[in-house]
């Protein structure tokens, strides 16, 4: 999706403007894939923009780093107001929030040791990132023939920049096979998650989740869904599903930051109920609480201002 420029990016503790954050084409994680990111949205609510689980998207990082094997040298608080700033800074009611830590300028080679830690943070206007009708139209999924990482090759609860070459290359074969998104399995034959989502799937009237064990990235907004549908009344867990699961689902959706809450119409051109009941009482409860509108939630919406 094309990017809008916004006033400022920050980098190692200052706001500078977009057109100078610039980095030399030397940065080692340019060469080697060694960087940790986030993915994060700040919604417009009745008191100004709020970043949603900033504090457990920022934790999230500094485990990812911690699992490299980087030093982040900023604390989580440190980043937490780092955030803020570059949101409110942006004068955007919301956005989305790119944080990426990474190995910086003045060492080459796969020893990251003598590597220096470099942080930016940027934030721009980015809409659905499965389309404006991905609730209620649904997306078309494929099973991938790339198979999600091992835990004992790339660790997938590391939200690692090299990671992803991984999933793109799962999100542009489904693309130019003429679907939406791609389904990755495990080693194993099961169910991981998507190039960028995780999966829920509704089946003998319970939620079920691939869990971490299985390859997925142990997500926050797949964190938030389950507490929201047992609020509802629905019996939501993580466990295992098999590919044929998915076909046979009563119904299914797909969640995570950009995506947040997307319903599914079928998967490998097995057509699935959409949106189903749960789906769309989820996604409803979903876009309220990340603007604020639910008291029992609003610890989760941090303010930019």
């Amino acid at each position: 999706m094309p990017i809008t420029a916004t006033p400022k990016i920050w980098m190692n503790g200052e706001l500078v403007d977009w057109a100078d954050a610039k980095i030399h084409v030397m940065t080692h994680t340019l060469h080697y894939g060694t960087g940790v990111f986030e993915g994060i949205r700040a919604y417009e609510t009745s008191q100004g923009p709020a970043v949603f689980r900033l504090t457990d998207h920022i934790v999230r990082l500094h485990n990812s780093a911690k699992i490299l094997g980087m030093s982040i040298p900023y604390t989580v608080d440190e980043l937490i107001e780092a955030t803020k700033a570059t949101v409110a800074s942006t004068g955007l009611p919301s956005c989305y929030v790119r944080p990426i830590a990474y190995y910086g300028y003045g060492e080459m080679g796969l020893n990251t040791m003598p590597c220096t830690v470099d942080v930016s943070i940027m934030c721009w206007p980015w809409g659905a990132y499965l389309g404006d009708d991905a609730l209620t139209k649904g997306v078309r999924l494929k099973t991938s023939s790339w198979t999600r990482h091992d835990h004992n090759i790339m660790p997938p609860a590391a939200k690692t920049t090299g990671n992803y070459v991984n999933s793109s290359l799962a999100k542009v074969e489904a693309l130019k096979a003429g679907y939406d998104e791609a389904i990755m399995l495990a080693g194993n034959g099961l169910i991981a998650e998507c190039s960028g989502e995780n999966v829920f799937v509704s089946r003998h009237d319970k939620l079920i989740t691939p869990p971490l064990s299985a390859g997925a990235l142990e997500g926050i907004t797949q964190q938030t869904v389950i507490a929201l549908a047992r609020d509802l009344g629905f019996e939501a867990v993580c466990d295992n599903l098999a590919r044929s699961d998915l076909y046979i689902a009563d119904e299914m959706f797909l969640v995570g930051t950009a995506a947040e809450v997307s319903s599914v119409n079928s998967v490998d051109d097995r057509e699935i109920p959409c949106p189903g009941p749960k789906t769309t009482a989820i996604a409803e409860l979903y876009g309220q609480v990340v603007r604020g509108q639910v008291d029992q939630y609003k610890d989760w919406c941090e303010l930019a201002v």
